[in-house]
């Protein structure tokens, strides 16, 4: 699974481990994350993240 990474503050995404402070759980895939979910550094929408 790629993992994707923040391009405002460079927080990565990485699907095996998903996002448990979020609700995601680990192997949850980034196309796979809802529309509402935010960094959970920085607060910015998915579309604002890069495939790495």
């Amino acid at each position: 699974m790629n993992k994707y990474v923040c391009l405002v503050c460079g927080y990565e995404y990485d699907p095996e481990i998903g996002d448990l402070e979020g609700g995601i759980k680990p192997g949850t895939k980034f196309e796979d994350l809802p529309e509402d979910w935010l960094c959970p550094l920085c607060g910015v929408t998915k579309f604002d993240f890069e495939k790495i």
